[in-house]
């Protein structure tokens, strides 16, 4: 948990440090212009991977498969855009990480790797079970 705290207490601190750097190297225009172009790029980039994401996990449900790598990289693909939204460089260069396809499927099964997907198997209320009754049709 402390890790995670510092995260976000640091990279607001790096954030700013680096704007300010570049701002001063470039101008205060030119960064504000290379921020939202960068914005702007990712999320483009953000939405082609995810229709592709989408389609590949579609393709392995008509299949009757486990779409869990897709599922898992869908919840990167959503950490991607929060980070690319997220004014800055260092969140933008591991938001533009986490577009790379073989970047993000390696994440994926690391995470698949560590989680168990067999799971309890439950069945519904009332399959294999035989009900005694009488029905009416009625107009």
């Amino acid at each position: 948990m402390r890790n995670w705290t510092a995260v976000f207490f640091v990279t607001p601190l790096v954030e700013m440090y680096l704007l300010i750097e570049v701002g001063g190297q470039i101008g205060a225009w030119s960064t504000i212009f290379l921020v939202v172009f960068t914005a702007v790029v990712g999320v483009s980039l953000l939405r082609w991977q995810g229709f592709r994401t989408l389609t590949r996990g579609l393709r392995r449900l008509q299949q009757g498969q486990l779409p869990a790598t897709e599922m898992v990289e869908g919840l990167l693909l959503a950490a991607a855009g929060a980070l690319l939204l997220t004014p800055g460089f260092v969140t933008d260069a591991v938001g533009f990480g986490l577009l790379m396809p073989w970047a993000r499927n390696n994440i994926a099964k690391k995470i698949l790797a560590q989680v168990d997907l067999r799971g309890p198997v439950h069945r519904p209320t009332g399959v294999g079970e035989t009900i005694e009754g009488d029905f009416q049709r009625r107009p």
